[in-house]
């Protein structure tokens, strides 16, 4: 799901901020708070499975950087 900008925004053409924009809207579903978020402000993030994992382990021998789904 790509980030909606207000036109004329300074970030619109910057591909870091378009890139991890991105990034955070891909994980936005896996973070889930803690039953008492409202008082503390924590939670924890969902892992998506072991095949996450081996992906990243896979990258990080061959020195590959990940691609986008």
């Amino acid at each position: 799901m790509p980030a909606k900008l207000k036109p004329g925004s300074p970030f619109e053409n910057d591909p870091l901020f378009l890139e991890v924009m991105a990034e955070a809207l891909a994980i936005q579903d896996r973070f889930s708070a803690a039953p008492v978020y409202a008082k503390t402000g924590k939670g924890y993030l969902k892992s998506v499975g072991v095949s996450e994992i081996k992906e990243l382990k896979k990258q990080r021998n061959t020195g590959s950087k990940k691609t986008s789904p």
